[in-house]
């Protein structure tokens, strides 16, 4: 299967959320997890957290949709197609 690149944007609310079940969740998709960013917004009353993924479509939406089955999550997800695969290292 093919991969791509993708972000995964989730916000999670403090009332409602359990942020054990998102981490677990994050933890389970690992092995394709490029970086994670997470921003406490107390203001609004809730931590965003941003995914880079290296992972099938598939994977990307077995992630998105168990993430947003919680109660007190929100998650919005772009793909993008990338054909480089040497490490960023131009030809010449």
């Amino acid at each position: 299967m093919e991969k791509r690149l993708a972000v995964v944007s989730i916000i999670v609310e403090h009332e409602v959320a359990d942020v054990g079940k998102v981490n677990e969740l994050i933890t389970q998709f690992g092995d394709c997890v490029a970086g994670r960013l997470g921003l406490p917004y107390p203001h609004r009353g809730v931590n965003i957290i941003t995914l880079v993924l290296d992972t099938t479509v598939e994977r990307l939406s077995a992630l998105s949709g168990k993430l947003g089955k919680l109660p007190g999550i929100q998650v919005k997800s772009l793909m993008a197609k990338v054909s480089r695969t040497d490490g960023g290292k131009a030809s010449s």
